[in-house]
């Protein structure tokens, strides 16, 4: 068993990659683990056989489903350059551009687990590696996980894990009573509501529950049983908070990398060159809706009212699900950032904020048009039309800027030192 752990943990070592870079095998360097404490004091000794075991059985479970093919931003590219059809087992694609002409690379991802940086086809299978081999360090920890992030029907998660709190409430309240420490397998309720859910058996393993052969009254053939066998006042009191950690559990989610770049004061600062990754529409459907609406103009370029011009604006923005910002500074350098279209403006003026050597000070940014962004408004990117892509202006509060020049300061860098050691010029 500890041989078979030790070559599964070996073929999914993964080395950070930067954007552009395809996550691969590497035995020269290890990835950025983020660990809990508790990782750090496992990593003093060999994992335990029960351990071993429960990941070693979460593995052969997920292995039972065949795992999708992992596509990089490059295979996506190598494939729209052999067909025009679209591939739905990549997802949406547009015809694509040289890649060394576009704005950014691609989207990439940063798994919260481990720190590696993934692309979006690879976000499913380097989280559900990285939560199995959590089995080491926490079984508990690793089967909430599971949970929460295996099964994409959040009723039926919701339905396990009352059945599973069920359990242990009733084991809590009666805790000499047998029949509550044993789980019939067989169990319609266990079959209907458990059993489908990806984690559940895991979890009830973590706890103590062991799997044993019982006589059934009525029948000559033995069943299987989860048993819990033991349940002392401590084991009772760890049993609740570990209902309580599966209670709150929440899935595990690639968090999107915003890949912070600065460049050089430019007068490309407003040509944009999108990677497919930011289309929510296929090649196909994108060129339809191209020729529809270049006909629709053509027939109605002087009929089209205003509620009609919003509502194909409207269906301009759906076709993306990401945007790529430019914010041009005081200096005219530009700080360039990666966003889901469905971010809020909140989410845009931290970004800003944590770029900047002096992000405490107030400022304001300007949408095209003129358009002032509120920091305290709860609206969307798409909603402001930025998407899918543009070019804001930032300015300072000028009242707080003549105090500071009233006082004799002298204001210092604009961006911090780590976004410009990498400052690059625009092509």
């Amino acid at each position: 068993m500890k041989k078979f752990l030790d070559g599964f943990k070996k073929d999914i070592k993964f080395k950070t990659a930067g954007p552009g870079k395809k996550l691969t095998e590497d035995t020269s360097s290890k990835p950025e683990v983020v660990q809990s404490s508790s990782s750090s004091k496992n990593n003093r000794h060999a994992p335990s056989e029960g351990s071993q075991m429960a990941g070693a059985a979460a593995l052969a479970r997920i292995e039972q489903h065949q795992r999708p093919k992992v596509y990089t931003s490059q295979d996506v590219i190598r494939n729209q350059g052999e067909t025009d059809e679209p591939n739905p087992t990549i997802g949406a694609k547009v015809p694509v551009k040289d890649p060394a002409c576009l704005s950014v690379s691609g989207v990439y991802f940063t798994c919260p687990l481990t720190g590696a940086t993934l692309t979006k086809s690879e976000r499913e299978v380097h989280i559900k590696e990285a939560i199995l081999m959590r089995f080491e360090e926490d079984r508990v920890e690793a089967s909430v996980m599971m949970i929460h992030t295996f099964n994409k029907d959040r009723e039926k998660v919701k339905a396990a894990v009352d059945i599973i709190s069920k359990y242990i409430e009733n084991i809590c309240k009666n805790p000499t009573e047998e029949k509550y420490r044993k789980i019939k397998l067989s169990n319609k309720v266990y079959q209907e509501k458990v059993r489908c859910v990806e984690g559940s058996r895991e979890f009830l393993e973590a706890l103590g529950f062991t799997s044993i052969m019982l006589p059934v009254d009525g029948q000559e053939e033995e069943e299987e049983f989860l048993v819990l066998l033991e349940h002392s006042p401590d084991a009772l009191e760890l049993m609740k908070e570990r209902r309580d950690r599966l209670q709150r559990g929440e899935p595990v989610r690639a968090q999107l990398d915003r890949q912070p770049q600065a460049f050089r004061s430019s007068p490309n600062a407003q040509r944009f060159e999108l990677p497919p990754e930011f289309y929510n529409l296929t090649a196909e459907e994108l060129k339809r809706e191209q020729q529809q609406r270049s006909e629709l103009v053509e027939k109605n370029a002087m009929l089209r009212t205003k509620a009609m011009r919003e509502k194909e604006e409207q269906r301009e923005r759906r076709k993306y699900n990401y945007t790529l910002l430019r914010i041009r500074l005081p200096d005219g350098s530009l700080l360039q950032g990666t966003f889901y279209a469905w971010d809020r403006l909140p989410v845009l003026f931290a970004f800003v904020r944590e770029s900047l050597v002096d992000g405490w000070q107030p400022f304001e940014l300007i949408a095209p048009g003129g358009q002032k962004l509120q920091e305290a408004e709860e609206v969307a990117l798409a909603e402001c039309n930025l998407v899918p892509a543009a070019l804001l202006t930032f300015a300072w509060d000028a009242a707080v800027q003549a105090d500071i020049a009233a006082a004799g300061r002298k204001s210092p860098a604009l961006l911090k030192p780590e976004l410009l050691e990498t400052i690059r010029t625009l092509s």
